[in-house]
C-alpha cells in the first residue's frame, strides 16, 4: 500500500496539497504536529489505549503506539542513549531550526545530532512500514529514498507569492513575512545539510515536482494520486 512523501518551503502549498492527497487516496497524514502530540499521549497506558475499539483510534494512537514499541526495542537492546518518552515528546516537536543547531557533541544527558537524526529516521521508518501514509517534511524523502513502493513529491512557489500568502493569511506587513519566509528557507535547507548532506531541491530526491503557481491545487493531487496508483505496490 502506498506511502507519499510531500516536500516543500513554507507556504508553498505543501501542506494543503499532502492533506489533500491524503483525503483523496484515503491515507493517514503525518507532520511534525501530529508526532508532537502523538509523543504526548505516552502517558497514556498501554492499556487504556487497547481498551478502545480498534477501528475508533485515531491515526495519532496508531502514531503513539508506534512510538511506544521503539522507545520498549530501544530499552531491550541496551541502546547507549536509550529513548524515553519525555525526550520524544520534545525532540518530535523540534522545528527545522532547532533541530539544525544542534551540538554534534553534547555533553551526557542532553541531545545531540547524532541522536536526534537516528530517533527520527526510526520513528519515520516505523511509520512507513505500517503502509498508507502521508508524510509531511522532517526529511522523508531522503530516510525512505530507497524504498521502492514510496512515492516523493516536491512542491514550490515563488517566494513572492509565498509572501504575498503570507501577508493575507496572517495579516502581517509584508516585511515581516518576507523575513519569516527567508528565515524558514534557511533553516530548512540548513536541516537537510545538516542531516543528509542534500539539497533540499535536488531532483533526483522525487518522483514529482509541481509549480503550485502554474497547476492548480486540484490538478496537483490527482499528478500525485495517478502516479501513487501506478506504482508497483511495495514487496512483502
Amino acid at each position: 500500500m502506498p506511502v507519499v512523501t510531500v516536500t516543500g518551503r513554507l507556504n508553498s502549498g505543501a501542506r494543503e496539497i499532502a492533506q489533500a492527497v491524503a483525503a483523496e487516496l484515503k491515507l493517514d497524514y503525518l507532520d511534525r504536529e501530529i508526532l508532537a502530540e502523538a509523543a504526548s499521549q505516552l502517558g497514556v497506558s498501554e492499556s487504556d489505549v487497547a481498551q478502545r475499539d480498534e477501528a475508533a483510534r485515531s491515526f495519532g494512537d496508531r502514531v503513539a503506539s508506534v512510538l511506544r514499541t521503539l522507545m520498549e526495542r530501544s530499552a531491550i537492546v541496551g541502546a547507549a542513549d536509550p529513548i524515553s518518552g519525555g525526550e520524544l515528546d520534545v525532540l518530535l516537536a523540534r522545528t527545522y531550526g532547532e533541530a539544525a543547531h544542534l551540538p554534534s557533541d553534547a555533553p551526557a544527558g542532553q541531545l545531540d545530532d547524532e541522536h536526534y537524526l537516528s530517533t527520527l529516521k526510526s520513528v519515520i521508518e516505523e511509520v512507513a512500514a505500517r503502509d498508507n501514509v502521508v508524510i509531511l517534511g522532517r526529511g522523508a524523502q531522503v530516510i525512505l529514498q530507497h524504498d521502492p513502493g514510496a512515492v516523493h513529491v516536491y512542491v514550490t512557489l515563488a517566494r513572492e507569492a509565498r509572501i504575498a500568502s503570507l501577508v493575507e493569511r496572517e495579516g502581517m506587513p509584508a516585511q515581516d513575512a518576507e523575513r519569516r519566509i527567508k528565515q524558514s528557507d534557511h533553516n530548512r535547507q540548513e536541516f537537510h545539510r545538516h542531516y543528509f548532506k542534500v539539497e533540499m531541491e535536488n531532483p533526483c530526491l522525487y518522483d514529482l515536482m509541481l509549480h503550485a503557481g502554474r497547476i492548480a491545487p486540484e490538478l496537483a493531487v490527482q499528478l500525485i494520486a495517478q502516479a501513487v496508483r501506478a506504482r508497483a505496490p511495495r514487496p512483502g
